[in-house]
């Protein structure tokens, strides 16, 4: 489709977009949505400049792309259940994303997708790495394809999540996390499109399979996924915003800027059940 509402601007040929001539801050007309679900659907992450959001309108924004996601792990700020507070200052010991990852895929219906608002930001450094699973997935040989075709992976939250936010307050002990069995090859509800839903955080091992064989292949599959062909790199300016598509995406935060502080809110979008 063409763009009459927004000015689309792809930031590489495999993945990401700017997107220009929109206030994000005000409730979006439904021809001008329909042009950012399109890109959105198009380059797998879309970007926004020079935005200024509060709790409410970050939140609506969201809800028209679906039902918000409530975190199993981290409480959001007090009334907003949907919110999660990202920040990193001189006194972190770990940051939100360090590894590649879609977002809470150990759920039983993964989250659709993640708007990231960040108002504060380090002078240099700070970025955050997008790559595309489509990609990921059509340069396997055809060999690779037919093996991982049906095959499924173990997703889980305990690893991850456990003991994690002690220092914000959390505790867990009585608290049951997620875990669902997911296929490796998913297939995109909306563009109709294969790509590989597996990443490092949350995939503990393909089913079915020996683990010695299920721990070289996922090893194999981290390695490919990460490779640089299948990426874009966003640099964050106070103000920004970036919104990605957890079924065919996967990102990876850097942390390269203490003690400067990083700081913004993330709101996530309810998904369905991988097939």
């Amino acid at each position: 489709m063409g763009f009459e509402r927004i000015q689309v601007k792809p930031v590489t040929g495999r993945i990401g977009a700017e997107i220009e001539g929109v206030n994000l801050s005000e409730p979006l007309e439904d021809a001008t949505f329909a042009e950012i679900r399109e890109a959105f659907l198009t380059h797998c992450v879309v970007f926004f400049r020079d935005q200024s959001l509060t709790f409410e309108s970050q939140k609506a924004l969201a809800r028209r792309f679906g039902e918000l996601h409530i975190h199993p792990a981290i409480p959001g700020p007090e009334g907003h259940p949907e919110i999660m507070a990202i920040h990193t200052d001189e006194n972190s010991t770990y940051i939100a994303g360090e590894r590649w990852h879609s977002d809470v895929s150990c759920d039983e219906e993964p989250p659709l997708g993640t708007l990231l608002y960040l108002h504060t930001v380090p002078e240099v450094g700070g970025d955050t790495l997008f790559s595309n699973m489509y990609a990921a997935y059509e340069a396997l040989s055809d060999r690779m394809k037919d093996y991982l075709d049906g095959l499924t992976a173990l997703h889980d939250g305990e690893p991850q999540y456990r003991g994690r936010y002690a220092d914000k307050g959390v505790n867990d002990a009585d608290r049951v996390y997620p875990r669902a069995n997911h296929p490796v090859v998913r297939t995109h509800p909306d563009t109709g499109r294969k790509c590989l839903f597996i990443n490092p955080i949350f995939t503990m091992r393909i089913n079915g399979i020996p683990r010695v064989e299920s721990d070289a292949v996922l090893k194999m599959l981290f390695e490919h996924c990460a490779n640089e062909d299948f990426q874009v790199r966003f640099r964050w300016r106070p103000g920004s915003i970036a919104f990605w598509d957890n079924r065919c995406a996967q990102h990876l935060a850097i942390w390269d800027y203490f003690p400067q502080v990083r700081s913004g809110y993330r709101v996530t979008i309810k998904g369905d059940r991988p097939f």
